[in-house]
């Protein structure tokens, strides 16, 4: 939170380093929005932050930050130069050191149609970075080789915004790069070689091309570029066996991830989505899942914390657990997972894959 703080005016800072100490710890999101109220999410939870630093449900005592609030604010997450930023003003966020990202809004410049930058940014959205080390401990059992081989299997994992879904892909980089962990369910036999495209510098959060989160011993990171050329230049380049990408869903996206498992190299994406259902009818999503390139869809809850299980499928689209929900449905989805495939294995010792 310290790291923060100094992007703020000092009458922002002020202001928000008087807020609880609890609520500081579960902060999600700032919202800054010049001459209306200051407004911040912590847990599932909304409030506005009062002109002493409290909080109040009442538009009317927020603190409302001024045009130079604002300013201030962009100097700092534009280091002072915004013609160095432009692509990044174009795409309409910033990621800042620690792997917090800032979404802009103002006046959009066009040229030919497309957008060219924004101007007169007057709306940030401060994204807080979390790094929950264990939070991929419960998901691993799930996304290894059933039959006890210990390989990653290609998987994607789910959830509307804010959810967890990039937390839980950071851990679960850490965890198969470090190898071997072992839990309830299955453990890996050994460590990968992880390759991770950060379009958005918010899986690693790099620092001059050096991760700030951890993300194990055998882990590379192309930071800042796109995902389908970033997934074609890890493979030429570092020979990853797997291969991470955060929200995935552009048709370029969709034939990268093709071209890396015909190299053989094991792909773990995440995808927005409501659910199963939601992300099976988007043409991008829906091709992939058609051709079960997934053998896993692991998607998280929007109705409890962040991170909750909703549902976990298999490449055909099967649902593994039903009525079950939270971290114990994990077990019992890799339990029945082991029972079905046991039952099905040939003495070739043929795999789910």
């Amino acid at each position: 939170m310290q790291s923060l703080l100094q992007l703020f005016s000092v009458s922002l800072r002020q202001r928000l380093a008087a807020l609880p100490s609890q609520i500081v710890q579960d902060l999600q999101e700032i919202r800054v929005r010049e001459q209306r109220p200051l407004e911040i999410g912590w847990g599932r939870q909304y409030s506005f932050v009062s002109q002493s630093g409290g909080l109040t449900n009442d538009p009317a005592e927020a603190y409302r930050p001024n045009r130079e609030d604002c300013a201030a604010l962009l100097e700092m997450l534009t280091q002072h130069s915004l013609y160095t930023f432009e692509e990044e003003l174009r795409r309409g966020f910033i990621t800042v050191a620690g792997g917090h990202r800032i979404g802009l809004a103002g006046r959009t410049v066009l040229e030919q149609g497309k957008v060219r930058l924004l101007k007169d940014i007057s709306s940030f959205n401060i994204r807080v970075a979390k790094e929950h080390k264990g939070c991929g401990n419960q998901i691993l059992p799930y996304v290894t080789d059933a039959t006890g081989q210990g390989s990653i299997l290609h998987t994607l994992i789910v959830s509307p915004p804010q959810q967890g879904k990039t937390t839980l892909i950071r851990d679960l980089a850490r965890i198969i790069s470090r190898g071997p962990v072992n839990g309830s369910g299955l453990s890996l036999r050994r460590g990968y070689k992880v390759g991770i495209v950060d379009e958005r510098s918010e899986i690693a959060a790099c620092v001059r091309g050096v991760p700030r989160f951890e993300l194990g011993p055998r882990t590379d990171v192309l930071d800042g570029c796109p995902k389908a050329e970033g997934m074609m230049m890890m493979i030429r380049s570092m020979s990853p066996e797997l291969l991470i990408v955060d929200e995935i869903g552009r048709p370029e996206d969709a034939a990268a991830i093709h071209e890396a498992i015909h190299a053989g190299i094991t792909v773990m994406a995440t995808a927005h989505g409501l659910n199963y259902d939601d992300i099976s009818r988007r043409p991008v999503l829906k091709e992939l899942l058609h051709d079960q390139v997934f053998k896993r869809i692991v998607v998280l809850s929007n109705q409890s914390s962040i991170g909750a299980l909703e549902g976990i499928y298999d490449g055909q689209g099967r649902r593994l657990n039903t009525s079950i929900k939270g971290s114990h449905a994990l077990t019992v989805a890799v339990d029945q997972e082991r029972t079905m495939i046991t039952r099905s294995v040939q003495p070739s010792g043929s795999t789910l894959c």
